[in-house]
């Protein structure tokens, strides 16, 4: 193991339905018939290559094609959640997005209580589970969805957000919903600045008062919206691998993480989607170090901002950020 592997980690912005290992994926393909495309895991790699964002909405839709039954979101919670803590993550805000199979006749309290059941069995790593909302729906159907979240907040549901297609459907007409899920005592965030440029932004801040941004790639196109986020304190959940792969930045060189970094903002680094993107956290702060000028110190850094920027709470926070601070990894650059 190199040191980006043996540095303990924290994730904010992982989707469970895009961290599912390979073969687990691969397994679930063969359960439900196969695809003749998908002969073996080089050929289910290669599925998740993409030219462009909406290859991705289109891939990650047929993926979850193979999600029918609670016991499979069980068991990929579990192998998911054991991926994760193989990589000394530990702890993790995952997103999941019930509304996608409450379409194919699954229920949100059954599909949530599997998943934490998976996520149970592996102690390991502690997850918090973020409900991922899809703008594509609607606030109307959302509304449902939002109703019935705050029936499992027992399984540790601490958050909403709202993913999707930004590029097709902006934040503005779900500010209702996002009123009523703060008065019911949910953290909020929401994919702005991904397939959208700043006013989608903007809307998450202004509309929805999220309370973190997912992506906020393009916040550097906007120095008004800039300086707003640094004033405020805004954290920004950046996914940069994620970016290159879906096209939103050409290159990683490209990528405003450093600007981002330099200007004081607080940045956490995150996967978004790693087994569809082929990353990992130890893979992004290797990046960042060998293309983008960061130091193993400032990684450590982006650590302790990941931390603060997390809803654990107060003591919880420091508790994590001592068993950081205490790992050979860490002594060796601080």
């Amino acid at each position: 193991m190199t040191w980006y592997e043996e540095l303990p980690k924290i994730e904010l912005h992982v989707h469970l339905e895009g961290a599912i290992p390979y073969r687990a994926l691969f397994d679930l393909l063969q359960k439900y018939g196969g695809d003749p495309s998908i002969p073996n895991l080089d050929a289910l790699k290669k599925r998740f290559e993409f030219k462009d964002f909406q290859q991705f909405i289109e891939a990650w839709s047929w993926k979850n094609q193979f999600l029918r039954e609670y016991e499979d979101f069980e068991y990929i919670a579990r192998l998911t959640a054991s991926d994760l803590a193989n990589q000394n993550i530990r702890y993790a805000e995952m997103f999941f997005s019930p509304s996608l199979f409450v379409r194919h006749g699954l229920k949100v309290n059954e599909l949530t209580h599997a998943v934490r059941k998976g996520l149970s069995k592996v102690p390991e790593i502690e997850v918090s589970l973020i409900a991922d909302l899809v703008r594509d729906y609607g606030p109307e159907f959302e509304m449902k969805t939002l109703k019935e979240l705050n029936d499992v907040r027992e399984y540790g549901v601490i958050g909403i957000g709202i993913g999707g297609s930004e590029h097709q459907f902006p934040p503005g007409p779900f500010e209702t919903l996002f009123y009523n899920a703060r008065q019911l005592g949910f953290h909020t965030n929401a994919h702005a600045g991904e397939a959208a440029g700043p006013r989608s932004i903007w809307e998450a801040i202004n509309r929805l008062h999220v309370q973190r941004i997912g992506h906020g790639t393009r916040v550097l196109e906007d120095p008004q919206l800039l300086a707003h986020i640094a004033d405020n304190k805004i954290p920004l959940e950046l996914c940069p691998i994620s970016n290159v792969r879906t096209g939103v930045v050409n290159h990683i060189s490209e990528h405003p993480i450093k600007k981002y970094y330099q200007q004081g903002l607080m940045i956490s680094v995150n996967t978004d989607d790693p087994k569809m993107f082929n990353t990992s956290l130890a893979d992004e702060y290797r990046i960042l170090v060998k293309e983008c000028g960061f130091s193993r110190r400032d990684i450590c850094q982006i650590l302790l901002t990941a931390i603060e920027s997390s809803w654990l709470p107060r003591e919880k926070k420091m508790s994590l950020v001592k068993v950081f601070q205490q790992s050979s990894s860490w002594k060796e650059v601080i």
